[in-house]
């Protein structure tokens, strides 16, 4: 029931942050060019976003391949194998995607061309 309920939860999570990218990126009057995405990236509201958005994300798929996997037969009985390797994977692929976005400086060239 849990993973069922991460899986709704995330989905609604997805919608929320895809609307955000969609409009903030690829939509006028928000439409921003490649140096404003840069700039974007540095700001720490939006590398908050990003994290929840890689969280939303991650949560959404591997509850997914969870529940696929575990329909089939001959892969149920290893139920808590499959469980314990989706978090581990989870939470080592959160920590790499936050480690990259924290760690994100806009390069100098972009910062005084736009500035």
């Amino acid at each position: 029931m849990y993973v069922f309920l991460m899986q709704r939860i995330s989905a609604i999570a997805l919608l929320v942050f895809l609307t955000i990218h969609m409009i903030v990126v690829h939509y006028p009057p928000f439409h921003i060019d490649f140096s404003q995405i840069i700039q974007r990236m540095d700001q720490p509201i939006w590398k908050a976003i990003d994290i929840a958005f890689l969280l939303a994300v991650l949560v959404h798929a591997l509850a997914g391949a969870y529940v696929v996997l575990t329909d089939f037969e001959k892969l149920y009985k290893y139920k808590k194998v499959l469980a314990v390797a989706a978090v581990v994977i989870g939470v080592l692929a959160f920590i790499y995607g936050t480690m990259t976005v924290l760690a994100f400086t806009p390069p100098e060239s972009v910062v005084s061309f736009s500035g």
